[in-house]
Protein backbone atom coordinates (compact mmCIF):
# COMPACT_ATOMS: atom_id res chain seq x y z
CA UNK A 1 0.00 0.00 0.00
CA UNK A 2 1.55 3.55 -1.25
CA UNK A 3 1.47 5.89 2.25
CA UNK A 4 -1.07 9.20 1.74
CA UNK A 5 -0.70 11.54 4.19
CA UNK A 6 -3.74 13.64 5.45
CA UNK A 7 -3.33 16.85 4.89
CA UNK A 8 -5.72 20.01 3.91
CA UNK A 9 -7.93 18.77 1.22
CA UNK A 10 -10.02 20.58 -1.20
CA UNK A 11 -13.39 19.51 -2.24
CA UNK A 12 -14.66 21.32 -5.68
CA UNK A 13 -18.32 21.39 -6.68
CA UNK A 14 -18.72 20.61 -9.98
CA UNK A 15 -19.88 23.81 -12.55
CA UNK A 16 -22.15 23.20 -14.66
CA UNK A 17 -23.63 24.77 -17.92
CA UNK A 18 -26.79 26.10 -18.70
CA UNK A 19 -28.15 23.16 -20.10
CA UNK A 20 -27.02 21.31 -16.72
CA UNK A 21 -23.60 19.44 -18.48
CA UNK A 22 -20.31 19.53 -17.02
CA UNK A 23 -18.92 22.74 -17.76
CA UNK A 24 -15.28 21.26 -18.13
CA UNK A 25 -13.64 24.99 -18.89
CA UNK A 26 -14.74 26.50 -15.83
CA UNK A 27 -13.65 23.45 -14.00
CA UNK A 28 -10.64 23.53 -15.05
CA UNK A 29 -10.00 27.17 -14.01
CA UNK A 30 -11.69 25.97 -10.51
CA UNK A 31 -9.20 23.32 -10.25
CA UNK A 32 -5.98 25.16 -11.09
CA UNK A 33 -7.69 28.07 -8.89
CA UNK A 34 -7.28 25.16 -5.97
CA UNK A 35 -4.09 23.97 -6.70
CA UNK A 36 -2.84 28.18 -6.52
CA UNK A 37 -4.80 28.85 -2.82
CA UNK A 38 -2.91 26.07 -1.08
CA UNK A 39 -4.72 22.89 -1.31
CA UNK A 40 -2.47 20.07 -0.36
CA UNK A 41 -4.73 17.96 -2.35
CA UNK A 42 -7.91 17.40 -3.56
CA UNK A 43 -11.03 14.79 -3.30
CA UNK A 44 -13.66 14.46 -6.04
CA UNK A 45 -16.65 14.62 -6.76
CA UNK A 46 -17.98 14.71 -2.78
CA UNK A 47 -21.16 14.87 -1.62
CA UNK A 48 -20.63 18.97 -1.90
CA UNK A 49 -19.73 18.38 -5.67
CA UNK A 50 -23.56 17.18 -6.61
CA UNK A 51 -22.00 13.53 -6.60
CA UNK A 52 -25.46 11.80 -5.95
CA UNK A 53 -26.73 14.11 -9.13
CA UNK A 54 -23.89 12.94 -11.58
CA UNK A 55 -23.84 9.75 -13.30
CA UNK A 56 -21.46 7.06 -12.80
CA UNK A 57 -20.38 8.18 -16.28
CA UNK A 58 -19.65 11.58 -16.00
CA UNK A 59 -18.37 10.69 -12.18
CA UNK A 60 -15.69 8.52 -14.13
CA UNK A 61 -15.04 11.27 -16.80
CA UNK A 62 -14.55 14.15 -14.30
CA UNK A 63 -11.91 12.06 -12.18
CA UNK A 64 -10.35 11.24 -15.21
CA UNK A 65 -10.14 14.75 -16.58
CA UNK A 66 -9.17 15.95 -13.08
CA UNK A 67 -5.87 13.75 -12.75
CA UNK A 68 -4.76 14.48 -16.08
CA UNK A 69 -5.34 18.19 -16.08
CA UNK A 70 -3.43 17.71 -12.64
CA UNK A 71 -0.81 15.29 -14.13
CA UNK A 72 0.93 14.61 -10.59
CA UNK A 73 0.77 18.37 -8.97
CA UNK A 74 -0.95 16.84 -6.18
CA UNK A 75 -2.63 13.60 -4.94
CA UNK A 76 -6.32 13.30 -5.76
CA UNK A 77 -8.78 11.44 -3.83
CA UNK A 78 -11.50 9.76 -5.46
CA UNK A 79 -15.04 9.63 -4.24
CA UNK A 80 -16.70 6.21 -4.96
CA UNK A 81 -19.80 6.14 -2.91
CA UNK A 82 -22.80 4.20 -4.43
CA UNK A 83 -25.72 2.26 -3.27
CA UNK A 84 -24.34 -1.17 -4.69
CA UNK A 85 -21.10 -2.43 -3.13
CA UNK A 86 -20.12 -3.83 -6.55
CA UNK A 87 -21.03 -0.13 -8.28
CA UNK A 88 -18.94 1.23 -5.67
CA UNK A 89 -15.91 -1.20 -5.80
CA UNK A 90 -15.98 -1.03 -9.66
CA UNK A 91 -15.54 2.95 -9.44
CA UNK A 92 -12.74 2.68 -6.80
CA UNK A 93 -10.48 0.00 -9.09
CA UNK A 94 -10.85 2.54 -12.15
CA UNK A 95 -10.02 5.17 -10.21
CA UNK A 96 -6.58 3.14 -9.01
CA UNK A 97 -6.30 2.61 -12.52
CA UNK A 98 -6.33 6.38 -13.36
CA UNK A 99 -3.86 7.11 -10.89
CA UNK A 100 -5.44 8.09 -7.62
CA UNK A 101 -3.85 8.32 -4.78
CA UNK A 102 -6.60 7.30 -2.66
CA UNK A 103 -10.50 6.23 -2.61
CA UNK A 104 -12.71 7.14 0.10
CA UNK A 105 -16.45 6.31 0.72
CA UNK A 106 -19.73 6.29 2.97
CA UNK A 107 -21.66 4.29 3.64
CA UNK A 108 -24.50 2.81 0.99
CA UNK A 109 -27.08 5.65 -0.28
CA UNK A 110 -30.73 4.93 0.43
CA UNK A 111 -29.77 1.41 2.40
CA UNK A 112 -29.67 1.56 6.14
CA UNK A 113 -27.79 -1.63 6.47
CA UNK A 114 -27.09 -3.26 9.92
CA UNK A 115 -23.50 -3.23 10.92
CA UNK A 116 -21.86 -6.25 9.66
CA UNK A 117 -23.43 -5.67 6.56
CA UNK A 118 -22.09 -2.00 6.39
CA UNK A 119 -18.22 -4.18 7.25
CA UNK A 120 -18.83 -6.19 4.09
CA UNK A 121 -19.85 -3.33 2.12
CA UNK A 122 -16.62 -1.06 3.11
CA UNK A 123 -14.56 -4.22 2.58
CA UNK A 124 -15.66 -4.82 -0.79
CA UNK A 125 -14.80 -1.44 -1.75
CA UNK A 126 -11.23 -1.29 0.12
CA UNK A 127 -10.41 -5.08 -1.57
CA UNK A 128 -10.85 -3.69 -4.56
CA UNK A 129 -7.40 -1.58 -5.20
CA UNK A 130 -4.29 -1.44 -3.14
CA UNK A 131 -4.11 2.38 -2.76
CA UNK A 132 -5.60 3.94 0.53
CA UNK A 133 -8.77 3.71 1.63
CA UNK A 134 -10.76 6.49 3.77
CA UNK A 135 -14.09 5.56 5.47
CA UNK A 136 -16.27 8.73 5.20
CA UNK A 137 -18.68 9.22 8.48
CA UNK A 138 -21.40 11.44 7.81
CA UNK A 139 -24.34 10.98 9.98
CA UNK A 140 -26.73 13.75 9.38
CA UNK A 141 -26.25 13.12 5.55
CA UNK A 142 -26.67 9.65 6.05
CA UNK A 143 -28.73 8.40 9.01
CA UNK A 144 -29.41 4.87 9.94
CA UNK A 145 -26.36 3.08 9.50
CA UNK A 146 -23.90 4.02 12.20
CA UNK A 147 -19.92 4.27 11.63
CA UNK A 148 -18.34 2.84 15.37
CA UNK A 149 -15.13 2.64 16.64
CA UNK A 150 -16.11 -1.12 17.05
CA UNK A 151 -16.62 -1.29 13.45
CA UNK A 152 -13.45 0.33 12.48
CA UNK A 153 -11.43 -2.14 14.73
CA UNK A 154 -13.02 -4.73 12.33
CA UNK A 155 -12.25 -2.66 9.38
CA UNK A 156 -8.44 -3.18 10.52
CA UNK A 157 -8.58 -6.63 10.59
CA UNK A 158 -10.19 -6.98 7.29
CA UNK A 159 -8.63 -4.59 5.55
CA UNK A 160 -4.51 -3.63 5.04
CA UNK A 161 -5.09 -0.65 3.15
CA UNK A 162 -7.94 1.36 5.58
CA UNK A 163 -6.26 4.36 6.08
CA UNK A 164 -8.35 6.46 8.52
CA UNK A 165 -11.75 8.26 8.37
CA UNK A 166 -12.83 11.07 7.67
CA UNK A 167 -15.05 12.47 10.03
CA UNK A 168 -18.28 14.83 10.03
CA UNK A 169 -20.17 13.31 13.06
CA UNK A 170 -18.24 16.07 15.95
CA UNK A 171 -18.54 13.20 18.23
CA UNK A 172 -16.23 13.12 20.71
CA UNK A 173 -16.80 9.98 22.09
CA UNK A 174 -16.43 8.58 18.84
CA UNK A 175 -12.98 10.32 17.81
CA UNK A 176 -11.42 9.57 21.50
CA UNK A 177 -12.55 5.72 21.02
CA UNK A 178 -11.26 5.32 17.42
CA UNK A 179 -7.59 6.68 18.33
CA UNK A 180 -7.71 5.25 21.50
CA UNK A 181 -8.20 1.35 20.01
CA UNK A 182 -7.80 1.58 16.49
CA UNK A 183 -4.11 2.68 16.62
CA UNK A 184 -3.25 0.28 19.03
CA UNK A 185 -3.92 -1.95 16.13
CA UNK A 186 -3.00 0.41 13.35
CA UNK A 187 -0.70 3.24 14.44
CA UNK A 188 -0.64 4.94 11.17
CA UNK A 189 -4.41 5.50 11.17
CA UNK A 190 -5.58 9.02 10.37
CA UNK A 191 -8.58 11.03 11.78
CA UNK A 192 -9.58 13.57 8.99
CA UNK A 193 -11.80 16.64 10.36
CA UNK A 194 -14.38 16.28 7.73
CA UNK A 195 -15.87 20.08 8.23
CA UNK A 196 -14.15 22.92 9.19
CA UNK A 197 -14.73 22.49 12.66
CA UNK A 198 -10.87 21.29 13.08
CA UNK A 199 -10.42 23.09 16.53
CA UNK A 200 -12.25 20.18 18.46
CA UNK A 201 -10.93 17.22 16.09
CA UNK A 202 -7.31 18.26 16.31
CA UNK A 203 -7.21 18.29 20.01
CA UNK A 204 -8.42 14.84 19.74
CA UNK A 205 -5.35 14.07 17.29
CA UNK A 206 -6.83 15.06 13.67
CA UNK A 207 -4.45 15.30 11.25
CA UNK A 208 -6.03 16.09 8.02
CA UNK A 209 -8.77 18.21 7.05
CA UNK A 210 -11.79 17.66 4.07
CA UNK A 211 -12.35 20.98 3.11
CA UNK A 212 -15.71 22.40 1.08
CA UNK A 213 -14.96 26.16 2.31
CA UNK A 214 -11.40 26.39 0.96
CA UNK A 215 -13.31 27.14 -2.59
CA UNK A 216 -14.70 30.44 -1.06
CA UNK A 217 -12.24 31.14 1.77
CA UNK A 218 -8.99 29.63 1.01
CA UNK A 219 -7.01 31.83 3.08
CA UNK A 220 -9.23 31.38 6.40
CA UNK A 221 -9.27 27.70 5.84
CA UNK A 222 -5.59 27.73 5.42
CA UNK A 223 -4.97 29.55 8.79
CA UNK A 224 -6.93 27.13 10.29
CA UNK A 225 -5.52 24.27 9.26
CA UNK A 226 -1.51 25.42 9.66
CA UNK A 227 -2.91 26.42 13.54
CA UNK A 228 -4.11 23.42 14.23
CA UNK A 229 -1.35 21.09 12.67
CA UNK A 230 0.93 23.60 14.69
CA UNK A 231 -1.07 22.33 17.78
CA UNK A 232 -1.61 26.37 18.52
CA UNK A 233 -5.26 25.67 19.08
CA UNK A 234 -5.61 28.55 21.08
CA UNK A 235 -4.41 30.75 17.87
CA UNK A 236 -6.56 28.72 16.05
CA UNK A 237 -9.68 29.78 17.62
CA UNK A 238 -10.50 33.00 15.72
CA UNK A 239 -10.14 31.28 12.81
CA UNK A 240 -12.12 28.60 13.35
CA UNK A 241 -15.10 31.27 14.94
CA UNK A 242 -14.43 32.81 11.34
CA UNK A 243 -15.50 29.55 9.88
CA UNK A 244 -17.95 28.38 11.78
CA UNK A 245 -20.01 32.06 11.44
CA UNK A 246 -19.34 31.86 7.18
CA UNK A 247 -20.50 27.81 7.43
CA UNK A 248 -23.52 28.75 9.46
CA UNK A 249 -24.56 31.85 7.40
CA UNK A 250 -24.40 29.06 3.90
CA UNK A 251 -26.21 26.46 5.74
CA UNK A 252 -29.11 28.74 6.43
CA UNK A 253 -29.58 31.38 3.76
CA UNK A 254 -27.92 30.38 0.63
CA UNK A 255 -25.26 27.54 -0.94
CA UNK A 256 -21.77 26.95 -1.66
CA UNK A 257 -22.39 27.79 -5.60
CA UNK A 258 -23.86 31.35 -4.57
CA UNK A 259 -21.29 32.20 -2.90
CA UNK A 260 -18.27 31.19 -5.27
CA UNK A 261 -20.46 33.57 -7.88
CA UNK A 262 -20.03 36.05 -5.31
CA UNK A 263 -16.15 35.72 -5.45
CA UNK A 264 -16.12 35.57 -8.67
CA UNK A 265 -16.03 32.35 -9.66
CA UNK A 266 -19.05 31.62 -11.03
CA UNK A 267 -19.57 27.87 -11.30
CA UNK A 268 -23.18 27.76 -12.48
CA UNK A 269 -26.54 26.59 -11.00
CA UNK A 270 -26.89 23.32 -9.05
CA UNK A 271 -28.80 20.40 -10.76
CA UNK A 272 -32.46 19.70 -9.85
CA UNK A 273 -34.09 19.46 -7.25
CA UNK A 274 -31.55 21.52 -5.66
CA UNK A 275 -31.86 25.13 -6.53
CA UNK A 276 -30.01 28.05 -6.09
CA UNK A 277 -31.18 31.07 -3.87
CA UNK A 278 -33.59 34.22 -5.26
CA UNK A 279 -32.26 37.35 -6.50
CA UNK A 280 -32.85 38.61 -3.26
CA UNK A 281 -31.49 36.27 -1.49
CA UNK A 282 -28.37 36.59 -3.66
CA UNK A 283 -28.24 40.20 -3.29
CA UNK A 284 -28.36 39.61 0.69
CA UNK A 285 -25.97 36.96 0.52
CA UNK A 286 -23.17 38.97 -0.90
CA UNK A 287 -23.95 41.79 1.31
CA UNK A 288 -23.00 39.65 3.96
CA UNK A 289 -19.98 37.78 2.10
CA UNK A 290 -18.18 41.40 1.53
CA UNK A 291 -17.08 42.21 4.96
CA UNK A 292 -16.40 38.79 5.93
CA UNK A 293 -14.26 38.00 3.24
CA UNK A 294 -12.67 41.07 2.12
CA UNK A 295 -9.21 39.05 2.50
CA UNK A 296 -10.00 36.50 0.30
CA UNK A 297 -9.29 36.40 -3.41
CA UNK A 298 -11.59 36.90 -5.98
CA UNK A 299 -12.06 35.50 -9.44
CA UNK A 300 -10.38 32.89 -10.54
Amino acid sequence: MSVFEPVLVHTPVTPFTRDNRIDYDTFAKLIEFHIGSGADSLALPMHIGESASLTDEEQRALLAFTIKLVNGRKPIIAHTSDAGSAIAADRARHAERLGAAAVVATTPYYWTPPPHMIIEHFVAIGSAVSIPFFVYNSPEEMPGSKITAELCLKLIDRLPNFAGVVDLSLDWQFMIELLTYAKRKRPGLALIAGTEHMVSAAAIGATGLFSPLAGIAPKLVRKLYDGCRKDQLVEARGAQEAVAALRQHLKSSGNLKAALRTMGRDCGAPRPPLQAPDAEATRALTATLEPMLRDEPRGF
